[in-house]
């Protein structure tokens, strides 16, 4: 059974960085739909990065141009890079994945983003923004 640990997350100012990272174990293959999600309190949990299997990438209007979704050769990992960073960006992150194929192919690709398309989840990392 496959298993995520986040790391990376702390307390920035705004305008900085951080890199998240989100290791798997448990797994016997690497094709897996890798995402980014968070959560702010009182808030829904909401999809930040994905990346597919295929190589395609889908980012919430957010955050793009400021946030890289990434992921390791060999081993089963996700990365992502966080720039000019806002405090709206306060949150606490998640990793998550789930096997190619599983995610029902749309233009566009937005069920990359939907929490409920994911059925491994790590147990997340807090990043703070402060002003």
């Amino acid at each position: 059974q496959v298993q995520l640990v986040e790391s990376g997350g702390g307390s920035v100012q705004s305008g900085g960085a951080l890199r998240l990272s989100c290791e798997a174990s448990g797994y016997t293959h690497r094709s897996y739909c890798m995402g980014w999600f968070r959560q702010a309190p009182g808030q829904e949990r909401e999809g930040v990065a994905a990346l597919d299997a295929d190589g395609t990438t889908k980012y919430a209007d957010s955050v793009k141009g400021r946030f890289t979704i990434s992921v390791a050769s060999g081993k089963l990992a996700s990365y992502l890079q966080m720039n000019s960073l806002k405090p709206d960006d306060t949150a606490m992150y998640y990793c998550a994945a789930v096997e190619r194929g599983s995610i029902l192919w749309t233009p566009d690709r937005p069920r990359l983003l939907l929490p409920d398309e994911y059925s491994t989840w790590g147990q997340g990392t807090q990043v703070t923004v402060t002003s």
